[in-house]
């Protein structure tokens, strides 16, 4: 029997991982699913039971943070496997709220896992990938990629970077037949936004509280009506397996218009539409 090629994936707990973890079984990998805490398994572990033959997915402990762990895991699954032909770099976070009252602390830590801990899992796989002259990398990148909203700046931030890092990436690595791929999600029903906005606790004595008023507002309206992450693990699942993958997939309603009015509409027209959108009405 040929052997499933193997693939690993962070931040496998929850969301988009532990749905891109059962589909990519379904595909026909060997997955390894990753996530900091495996005492959090438990609805990967559920939704596993209901959709696959779980002798084809194994759980590790990876904190995308610690460099050594990262370092660690690889040795290890090369040593059990022999290879690694996708990494789905799906771990991160949001912190929510306005630039200014954003603590140091919290910058931080949204580049320590989005940025920098995406880029040192992938520069952990690239000399095995680069020894088979094959391998897939795909970076769960997001809409706040393209669009830099107010009040989610460092998301936003930390997501240009990964945009940025990929492109370059996509390019260094096409010689050695490795594709790097960006999936662009817009809104959709998982708990990274919920937990944003927990993080950002509304201070009545800020200049910006009507702002981030409006904001909350406009996120909470966002996660009644987002669907569920079925589009997305489709995308994920097109980007490990089509033959050519494209660079870029962005997913989600309204995205493909968002980005054509971001490159076509002057710049003062978006500024008009979005400062509208956060502007208190006199009944808040």
């Amino acid at each position: 029997m040929k052997k499933r090629p193997i693939a690993l994936i962070t931040g496998s707990s929850s969301g988009f991982g532990m749905h891109a973890s059962v589909a990519l079984v379904k595909a026909g990998f060997y997955v390894i699913a990753s996530m900091r805490d495996p005492q959090k398994r438990g609805p990967l572990d559920k939704l596993a039971n209901l959709h696959i033959a779980t002798e084809h997915m194994e759980v590790i402990s990876l904190d995308v943070t610690n460099p050594v762990q990262i370092e660690q895991a690889i040795a290890d699954i090369m040593d059990r496997h022999g290879r690694i032909d996708l990494l789905l770099n799906n771990a991160g976070c949001a912190y929510g709220g306005f630039a200014e009252e954003v603590s140091p602390e919290q910058w931080r830590s949204q580049f320590a896992v989005n940025v920098f801990g995406l880029i040192d899992a992938t520069r952990a796989v690239l000399p095995c990938m680069r020894e088979q002259n094959a391998g897939r990398i795909i970076n769960v990148s997001s809409i706040s990629g393209r669009f830099g909203f107010p009040g989610l700046a460092p998301y936003v931030a930390s997501k240009h970077a990964v945009e940025g890092f990929s492109e370059s990436l996509r390019l260094e690595l096409l010689p050695f037949h490795i594709h790097v791929s960006l999936i662009e999600p817009g809104s959709y029903r998982t708990a990274i936004w919920e937990k944003a906005l927990q993080h950002q606790q509304s201070v009545t004595s800020s200049a910006y509280s009507g702002q981030m008023k409006q904001l909350r507002k406009q996120v909470e309206s966002l996660m009644l009506s987002a669907p569920e992450p079925d589009e997305v693990i489709r995308a994920i699942v097109r980007a490990a397996t089509t033959a050519k993958p494209r660079f870029r997939y962005p997913v989600g309603r309204g995205i493909a218009l968002m980005i054509a009015a971001k490159t076509l509409l002057p710049w003062s027209w978006i500024e008009r539409i979005v400062t509208k959108k956060l502007t208190p009405s006199k009944n808040d």
